[in-house]
């Protein structure tokens, strides 16, 4: 993961049937600049979830790019996965550390609280997860985050940002501007109607074009 530029982060969908969406999977990282993939399902057993991990792991890593699981730093470590993300009611930072090791990766949900990112950071977290930033169909939005926070962590923290929350092609000028190091997008590319290869090359261009 680099700090040089925002890069795309992309989310799976919450349902999914491996097999199937391994072809987007491919499409979309051979597109462009992606830094990593965050497996996030929804209320499925540990055995998919290892499914899920070892059809899609390979895709991701063969291209260099970060294979991240949400919230099972058990199965992250024993799939091979590069890392974790945890919510704040799931695994707390600290012992997702220690199932994972120092090596890998573990992100963390803060929400719109710079009080969440500040303990999340110095405690040794790789990144802070700020949103939603706008409304989202994904998953229920009960926070609500503005650019300014991007902008107040960047210039104070050597600790990567991700934004995430409805992120578009359209509308994600402004958080690049305020210093997000990573754009989550789960919905604007596996929804692209042009499939998820033209919803990456889309976000790299709207990247470049706010970074100006």
């Amino acid at each position: 993961m680099t700090e040089t530029a925002c890069r795309l982060y992309l989310v799976t969908p919450p349902v999914l049937e491996p097999a199937a969406f391994a072809p987007k999977l491919t499409e979309a990282l051979d597109a462009g600049d992606v830094a990593c993939v965050q497996l996030r399902l929804k209320d499925c057993s540990d055995d998919a979830v290892r499914r899920a991990c070892d059809a899609l792991r390979p895709i991701a890593q063969d291209r260099g790019v970060a294979f991240i699981l949400n919230d099972h730093p058990e199965l992250a470590r024993e799939t091979g996965c590069d890392g974790v993300h945890v919510g704040q009611k799931d695994t707390p930072y600290a012992q997702a550390r220690r199932i994972v090791g120092n090596d890998a990766i573990v992100g963390v949900t803060c929400h719109d609280s710079r009080h969440l990112a500040m303990e999340a950071g110095e405690a040794g977290a790789d990144y802070v997860a700020f949103g939603a930033f706008f409304p989202t169909t994904t998953k229920d939005a009960e926070f609500k985050a503005e650019p300014e926070l991007l902008r107040w962590w960047s210039e104070l923290m050597e600790v990567p940002c991700v934004a995430i929350g409805g992120i578009t092609q359209e509308n994600c000028g402004p958080l690049v501007s305020a210093g997000a190091d990573f754009l989550a997008v789960v919905g604007a590319v596996w929804n692209h109607p042009d499939g998820p290869g033209t919803a990456v090359k889309a976000f790299n261009a709207a990247i470049a074009a706010a970074e100006g």
